[in-house]
């Protein structure tokens, strides 16, 4: 709720802080005095348009501060968070600030919990936390949306079930219509993705490379174009190990042969040197193993000659040319295939899926008629109540011929709230053509109308403050009494602030504030030189009935008025509690 709100030099209002408490709060003061700046104010920190000409005259710029208290989990205190503001938190409450400065050369600065924050951020916030009601302000339920959200909140937990089923079918059908539609519009594109798949894998499947083979084929390529070179080093190795003429100390076997029989002689003199005997004689087998492969080596090498160099550089050409087109490397080019196989196979599905598609999205659509002709009924039947409610508020808010008009067409296409248009117009009396809500009614008949419907929807459709101006427009008597009443009964669920020149009204209050105004003269004793400006205070008790007796007879000082202003307070203290 607002806890306190500020002025600074907007209007004829200097400076001035209004505090403010739940229930019903009311602005009174003589015609003049600035009391509608207190609805400018507010307006200016719901991200209303700004106008220089609200700036006090010889000021250098005007403002407007609220304090909010809030919930710790309230959706406006999260998307300030997200704005970057400072935001107060104590015993599971939260204090939020408002602010809004306004220069005399037309420029405006807003900010939120001490940061600077475009207007529009405070808009999108101050719609969750406070609603204005007067000539000039947005009505909250305008638009279709609002009226909708209005009419099913009242319907309450008939409507939430069946609407909340209905909700859940509706997304499953878009989902599926969505990806008929996709699979629909794409099917030249998907035909033709297929078949270059097609061709890629055939071509893939002729050359059925395997893995690594790329690089084994690189490996065996190099060895045969040096195949020369290689043959005479495994000859001379071969040779060196086991050629008998390969020099007067004999070859490599027979050397270590010689030496480990010399140490076997002596072995058993010593187990250093025995040890040393069996090593060579491993070193021995070692060698002879190390002659028989290099004679196979050889042997191989003479076996491929330049047909099989020949062979694997046609081989290599052909992987060459998947790796350029598929993918850098053969075991890639592998992994390409085995996905391209995975996407041809969904491909060939899509008719199959299509036609699955095309019986769920039918089928369901279906049940959402079925569901969505269930949800009208509901909602009819509510129309009917609130309708009736409200017309009934209007009644006796000096409205005796009006009536809220709920209707509820079929629409053009099924839609994410059911199947229906709704909306909330007026008929000014019978016979008459019942129109939208905000056209042809006064600006004081429009606040009253806003006032009876928000009575009724208080218990199930709250936002935390509500500000009305000339919600008592030309109306007096028990008329005036009753619409106090009436704001009293709104106060009972949510903060009301209301500015008001009538003391029936005044009268319900639970915070009285006043605006009075100070004409200063200038030095030549004319008001051309001079300037005017206003106060606000907040009225105790004896101050209270002194304002509703100047309000009943513009004359506070006499005991007749003031005897009057306390039997409307003591009135008001019961008429709220009246059915």
């Amino acid at each position: 709720m607002l806890e306190e709100l500020r002025i600074r030099d907007l209007g004829v209002i200097t400076d001035a802080t209004l505090p403010l408490g739940p229930g019903l709060s009311v602005v009174t003061g003589e015609t003049g005095a600035g009391k509608t700046m207190v609805v400018t104010a507010v307006g200016l920190l719901l991200g209303a348009r700004s106008d220089a000409g609200a700036v006090r005259s010889g000021a250098k710029s005007a403002s407007a501060e609220a304090v909010l208290k809030l919930d710790a989990g309230h959706a406006a205190v999260h998307r300030a968070r997200e704005a970057g503001a400072d935001v107060e938190e104590f015993d599971g409450g939260a204090e939020l600030i408002l602010a809004r400065r306004l220069g005399a050369d037309g420029r405006s600065r807003a900010y939120l919990g001490g940061r600077a924050a475009p207007v529009g951020v405070l808009a999108e916030i101050g719609e969750s936390l406070v609603v204005v009601h007067g000539q000039s302000d947005q009505i909250r339920l305008k638009g279709a949306v609002a009226q909708r959200g209005a009419l099913d909140k009242f319907a309450g937990d008939t409507l939430a079930g069946p609407l909340g089923t209905y909700q859940s079918l509706y997304s499953h059908w878009k989902a599926s219509q969505a990806e008929l539609d996709t699979l629909r519009g794409a099917a030249r594109d998907r035909l033709r993705e297929a078949e270059s798949l097609q061709i890629a894998l055939a071509e893939i499947d002729d050359v059925d490379p395997q893995p690594g083979e790329d690089e084994s084929l690189k490996a065996e390529a190099v060895k045969l174009a040096n195949v020369e070179e290689l043959r005479i080093a495994a000859n001379t190795a071969h040779q060196a190990l086991i050629a008998e003429d390969y020099g007067d100390e004999g070859d490599a076997t027979t050397l270590v042969d010689a030496a480990k029989r010399t140490l076997e002689h002596v072995a058993e003199h010593d187990a250093e040197l025995g040890a040393a005997a069996a090593r060579l004689a491993e070193v021995g087998f070692l060698l002879n193993d190390i002659a028989t492969e290099l004679a196979s080596y050889q042997a191989g090498l003479d076996s491929e000659g330049p047909e099989r160099l020949a062979e694997i550089e046609d081989r290599r050409a052909a992987l060459a040319k998947l790796v350029r087109k598929y993918a850098p490397s053969i075991d890639e080019v592998l992994v390409w295939a085995e996905n391209a196989r995975v996407r041809f196979d969904e491909l060939q599905d899509d008719s199959t899926r299509i036609e699955a598609l095309d019986a769920e999205v039918t089928r369901t659509e279906a049940e959402l008629k079925k569901e969505a002709a269930a949800i009208s009924k509901i909602r009819g039947k509510a129309a009917k109540d609130l309708s009736a409610r409200v017309s009934a508020e209007l009644k006796a808010l000096a409205m005796a011929d009006a009536t809220l008009v709920i209707t509820i067409e079929p629409a053009a296409q099924l839609m994410p709230y059911g199947a229906d248009e709704i909306s909330f117009l007026l008929q000014p009396h019978s016979g008459a053509p019942a129109r939208p809500l905000g056209k042809g009614a006064s600006g004081g008949e429009l606040s009253r109308v806003m006032l009876a419907i928000e009575v009724v929807l208080a218990a199930v459709d709250p936002v935390p403050t509500f500000v009305f101006d000339e919600v008592d427009a030309g109306v007096g008597g028990r008329a005036a009494v009753e619409i106090g009443r009436r704001l009293a009964m709104l106060a009972q669920h949510v903060q009301v602030l209301v500015v008001t020149h009538l003391p029936q009204v005044a009268a319900f209050a639970d915070q009285h504030i006043t605006v009075t105004k100070t004409s200063v003269r200038g030095a030549d004793g004319g008001t051309a030189t001079g300037f005017t400006s206003s106060d606000v205070r907040l009225l105790d008790g004896p101050e209270r009935v002194k304002e509703l007796a100047r309000m009943l007879a513009g004359q506070e000082d006499s005991e007749t008025a003031q005897a009057h202003a306390q039997e409307l307070l003591d009135d008001a203290k019961l008429l709220p509690q009246r059915a």
